[in-house]
């Protein structure tokens, strides 16, 4: 006997934020991931301090503060932005996420021109030592977080401007929002290690 049951699943919502999507939870696995190649990294480069007589080599790179401390600044303020493009999202505000959007990705297009001056000013070449290695290494992977997630935001905004407009592109903005608190959080270490600890080891 065939025991044939339905359930009747239309008045569920089409799509949900938090951890109630499978958004969220794949944005986690990635940040968990990423996360782990910036520790790794940033572990390579205690260990060669270790291993090295004298460190950083020859004078201190980078010579100036400037660019990564103006960089530091440009992504804490690109998380206003960022999280009013959350919240819009989370009201399914069109207008909110469009407006908050543009006004993000003017912030990652700002970050992203410091950094060109950044990798000019480190003052080290990547093959010329290891510690060049290590810091091309570091700002390398930290620049292809911000350029990746600059250009998966400049195609969501672009979805939000011409449609389809459906509920899962919000839930989309929101996870966006998420990971762009990881590739700023993620900077300050960073930030730490390329410019104050060859000052202070």
């Amino acid at each position: 006997m065939n025991d044939t049951r339905t359930i009747d699943v239309s008045r569920l919502a089409p799509s949900a934020f938090g951890t109630r999507s499978l958004m969220w939870w794949g944005t986690m696995g990635m940040i968990l991931i990423e996360g782990m190649v910036f520790a790794l990294t940033i572990g390579a480069y205690f260990y060669l301090v270790t291993r090295s007589d004298g460190w950083p080599p020859g004078d201190i790179p980078p010579p100036q503060l400037r660019w990564g401390t103006l960089n530091v600044a440009v992504l804490l303020f690109s998380l206003i932005p960022n999280q009013l493009a959350k919240n819009a999202a989370e009201r399914v505000d069109l207008r909110g996420v469009r407006i908050w959007m543009v006004v993000g990705l003017a912030f990652a297009l700002a970050f992203n021109i410091v950094r060109i001056f950044e990798f000019a000013r480190l003052n080290v070449w990547w093959n010329e030592n290891a510690y060049g290695s290590i810091v091309w290494l570091l700002l390398g992977l930290h620049t292809t977080h911000i350029l990746t997630d600059f250009l998966d935001s400049l195609v969501l905004a672009a979805l939000m401007f011409t449609g389809p407009i459906e509920e899962k592109r919000f839930v989309d903005v929101a996870e966006n929002a998420v990971y762009w608190y990881f590739v700023v959080l993620s900077w300050l270490p960073i930030y730490g290690v390329i410019y104050w600890a060859p000052r202070l080891i």
